[in-house]
């Protein structure tokens, strides 16, 4: 007897050292990394970016159905050391909130209530879309898509304050972008298009759409310690756990942000715990049984993370809201950011694999795709043979996720995606001082070899050719479309841009001193020398106004448009008092005998002038 027992513990500990190799490799993420060694791993990965240019994050990684790793870093309050917790910390979800948009529109379908291949107008009141370009039907899988052809819209998204705060049916109204694509053509990431089927969702329902959201998804799934309503302040348990949010400072110092509030809020306006986001994915997540509490259906689930959209056969698309990220297997993922969080969930479905990473941090990405990207892999960089060159494909281009109409179009110009060939198969990427290289693995599909942590969540791109040119990239999140302005006409403008405000900013003083000369001299002032003075100087107040524009812009992008009202205001003013001013001297001069050297002056303040209107009109600074 002692000895079968001597032999079975034997065999036990034999078994403990030297672990059976088809359980470890069901057993670990889906990149290769064993579940039991995958806490040192994040471990190490997080201290060389936790207290340095991450103030905190909150990581869950659940593996078949089990939460498998569980741990918060760094702080959620940085001055009193608040540690993270996963747990019990509440931070911003940002765009991860767009998921329970999706959700809930697939609760609707399951239920017949909603037809995702519907015209959206009827659901929505009459008259309700206003600044629609095309009479091709816009669906709920275009909105799901981000392709429904919207331009970019950055105002009235995101305030300061709590008053400011109004309806979901409001702020539709107010923020309504034009669209610029026919539905269908154009992947153009869009808060509107997911911020509008929410209200769609409220107009079926009949209830707001947070309340729909409490009494759907978060009841079903215990998510108690996450809302969707706004302001958060108005729940005190939400408020009290709730971590800080931080930008980088100087010397690795971390600046607390002001809080900042959403109209838009099913965009992204989702406070939780990393624990309660896990519940969600945990729901996703099919079991054996299939069954979810999500659903009435098992098999809507397996519709809802199906691919619904995908630009080329093998390339990544969307699954109805969730975009497909090419790994070691197939993933479904989503990021999100607000002013100073940021995060990132990826489930991938045929390895029963998650992990959720939340910061309070702006603009993370070392962890939320760094991370993610070494847990979840690569995918098949298998190459074709006889694939087109790399030369193909070089070029400039600017993101169709942007505005097209007001003065912010220029912001795109400022940073085009730059793609040149290294050789025959490989491509370097460029975009805002990032750098990545690619490899071309299939006619025109590239694939991301190596390079900066940004391009990770683009880690395939396709390029559309027809004819030898090509007419659009595909990406994640958006597409990207050719440059259409030129080199020089880019470089002649910026040229134009300084020449003018530097002439503007200076020539004042040129006629001051002038001015000085003349009076010491005696010589009586003529009425063109005062009308060239009104033109200066309207001149110089449209520099001053863009200059102002400007310094306020980049110091708080995020405004309603009547903060801006004034200035678009003081560029028509100021233009038609430029415009005006021009005429007059034009005729005075003529009947006046001026000298070589107020004729240059003249001349040239009135060249700078219409020129100056000229830039403003091409920019399009009067909206």
């Amino acid at each position: 007897m002692i000895k079968r027992i001597s032999i079975f513990l034997y065999i036990f500990l034999l078994g403990l050292c030297f672990p059976n190799p088809f359980s470890a490799a069901e057993n670990s993420t889906p990149s290769g990394i064993p579940i039991d060694e995958l806490g040192e791993f994040i471990d190490n990965y997080a201290e060389e970016y936790i207290g340095d240019t991450v103030a905190g994050a909150a990581i869950i990684a659940i593996k078949d159905d089990h939460i498998v790793f569980s741990k918060g870093y760094g702080y959620a309050d940085v001055e009193n050391q608040i540690p993270m917790d996963p747990e019990t910390t509440v931070l911003e979800w940002g765009s991860i909130t767009k998921l329970f948009v999706w959700v809930s529109a697939m609760q609707l379908a399951e239920q017949g209530k909603l037809d995702l291949e519907e015209d959206i107008r009827n659901y929505l009141p009459d008259g309700f879309l206003t600044k629609l370009n095309y009479d091709d039907p816009i669906t709920i899988l275009n909105l799901m898509h981000h392709n429904a052809g919207f331009e970019e819209n950055i105002f009235d998204l995101l305030f300061d304050s709590p008053e400011q705060l109004v309806s979901l049916e409001q702020v539709l109204k107010t923020a309504e972008p034009e669209q610029v694509f026919k539905p269908g053509e154009v992947v153009a990431y869009s808060n509107y298009s997911t911020s509008l089927a929410a209200y769609i969702i409220e107009e079926i329902t009949g209830q707001p759409f947070y309340e729909y959201v409490d009494e759907h998804i978060f009841e079903e799934l215990e998510m108690n310690q996450s809302t969707m309503h706004l302001p958060v302040e108005d729940n005190q348990e939400i408020e009290l756990h709730k971590g800080k949010g931080y930008f980088s400072g100087e010397n690795g110092a971390f600046i607390e942000s002001e809080p900042f509030y959403i109209s838009m809020y099913p965009s992204g306006g989702i406070n939780g715990t990393a624990a309660d986001l896990a519940k969600f994915a945990q729901a996703l997540m099919q079991s054996e049984s299939g069954n979810t509490s999500l659903f009435k259906e098992n098999g809507t689930v397996t519709e809802l993370l199906s691919t619904s959209y995908a630009p080329e056969e093998d390339v990544p698309g969307l699954a109805h809201g969730f975009w497909e990220y090419d790994g070691e297997y197939r993933g479904l993922t989503h990021s999100g950011n607000t002013i100073a969080y940021s995060s990132n969930i990826q489930i991938v479905p045929e390895d029963n694999f998650a992990i959720i990473i939340l910061t309070n941090q702006a603009d993370e990405i070392d962890l939320l795709f760094g991370l993610t990207d070494e847990l979840v892999g690569r995918g098949d960089h298998t190459v074709q043979e006889n694939l087109p060159p790399a030369s193909e494909v070089e070029g400039s281009y600017l993101s169709a996720r942007r505005t097209y109409n007001g003065f912010m179009n220029l912001y795109t110009y400022l940073a085009p995606l730059h793609v040149e060939a290294m050789n025959d198969s490989e491509i370097e990427l460029e975009l805002g001082g990032f750098k990545a290289t690619y490899m071309q693995t299939d006619p025109y599909v590239y694939k991301l070899k190596n390079g900066d942590d940004v391009f990770i969540p683009s880690n395939v791109m396709y390029f559309h050719e027809n004819n030898g040119n090509v007419v659009q990239i595909s990406t994640t999140y958006a597409d990207y479309l050719p440059m259409d302005k030129s080199k020089a006409f880019l470089f002649s403008s910026l040229g134009l841009f300084i020449w003018c405000m530097l002439y503007f900013l200076i020539n004042p003083f040129v006629l001051v001193v002038l001015a000085f000369i003349q009076k010491r001299r005696k010589k009586k002032i003529l009425a063109v020398t005062k009308w060239n003075w009104i033109l200066t100087l309207s001149g110089t107040a449209l520099a001053l106004n863009i200059a102002l524009l400007i310094i306020r812009m980049l110091n708080k992008p995020m405004r309603t448009y009547s903060e801006l009202l004034p200035h678009f205001i003081g560029n028509y003013v100021f233009s038609v008092v430029s415009f005006i001013s021009v005429i007059i001297v034009i005729v005075f001069w003529r009947k006046k005998r001026l000298s070589k050297v107020q004729k240059t002056g003249y001349v040239l303040t009135c060249i700078s002038s219409i020129m100056f209107i000229v830039w403003l009109v091409i920019w399009q600074m009067y909206s």
